[in-house]
């Protein structure tokens, strides 16, 4: 991940108590990260799920991409730091 990948989704992605109890949503949006990535898994063309949302942009998608990988990656971190002090 570069420097501008993750400045681009942290710009992209934000979480606030007052926009649907604070789960990561698209900025200006009150879309949720994770109906992306669902509508995403369902079925993987983009054009679908701008017609659904269509205030959504590719560089929203490949934010809430980058911000899933990005909690992916720093989960599987915590498992091996965790196994690793039970050693």
């Amino acid at each position: 991940m570069t420097l501008n990948d993750r400045a681009s989704y942290e710009i992209r992605i934000v979480r606030d108590p007052r926009i649907l109890a604070g789960k990561p949503v698209v900025k200006g949006t009150r879309v949720p990260v994770e109906i992306v990535l669902a509508k995403l898994a369902e079925n993987p063309n983009v054009d679908e799920l701008f017609a659904d949302y269509p205030r959504l942009t590719i560089e929203d998608v490949k934010a809430c991409l980058e911000y899933a990988r990005t909690l992916v990656e720093h989960s599987g971190r915590r498992r091996r730091i965790g196994g690793l002090a039970g050693a």
